[in-house]
């Protein structure tokens, strides 16, 4: 499977989160799974590189060109494809086209914006790819209680539970991912 993964491009974090998402990208690759991702050579995103690598997994960088006129962040060097596009939004819809799979690992404001957009499109009916929420140290555990809040406040439609799964645990994470057939909501389930 081609897994993308979402994360931070900070190396101003703690080294565990780092270390752990390192050890996903190995373990995804000793799997025979190969990685498209933002393409970027620090914090979470350059960790999952590095365990893909270690494991000698085909991994695709998707970087958008003004990435390099501005020096925004550093690359990961060792991509065996780098594909490069004009924006953020067709990055991030070649990622989608490319992925099999999701894993959203911490991160800031960005990652959250893939997140929410993945989980959307799943939503909407355009996409049925397994969605995984890694919440090493806990780091996601407020964002599961506000959409437990939403749920109960109808905000968010229970159903949206089936949309994605929390994981805390690597080996079920990675178990999820690979056995995962899907959600498809119908038209009158979008509607409820």
């Amino acid at each position: 499977m081609r897994i993308c993964i979402f994360g931070s491009a900070s190396n101003i974090i703690d080294d565990s989160y780092i270390k752990a998402t390192e050890e996903l990208g190995y373990e995804l690759g000793k799997r025979g799974h190969s990685l498209v991702f933002g393409a970027g050579s620090e914090g979470l995103m350059g960790a999952s590189a590095r365990g893909m690598k270690k494991a000698g997994a085909e991994i695709t960088g998707v970087v958008p060109e003004f990435f390099f006129d501005d020096k925004i962040e550093s690359l990961f060097t060792e991509c065996t494809k780098l594909i490069k596009t004009e924006s953020m939004r067709e990055r991030k819809h070649i990622m989608e086209e490319l992925a099999d799979a999701f894993i959203i690992t911490p991160g800031g404001v960005g990652t959250f914006e893939e997140m929410f957009e993945i989980v959307t499109l799943k939503q909407l009916g355009r996409i049925n790819k397994p969605i995984a929420i890694y919440n090493i140290n806990h780091y996601y555990d407020n964002l599961q209680e506000m959409m437990e809040h939403s749920m109960r406040e109808g905000f968010v439609k229970e159903k949206c539970h089936d949309l994605y799964r929390y994981f805390d645990d690597m080996d079920k994470l990675i178990n999820f991912v690979e056995t995962d057939k899907g959600t498809k909501w119908t038209v009158a389930e979008l509607k409820r």
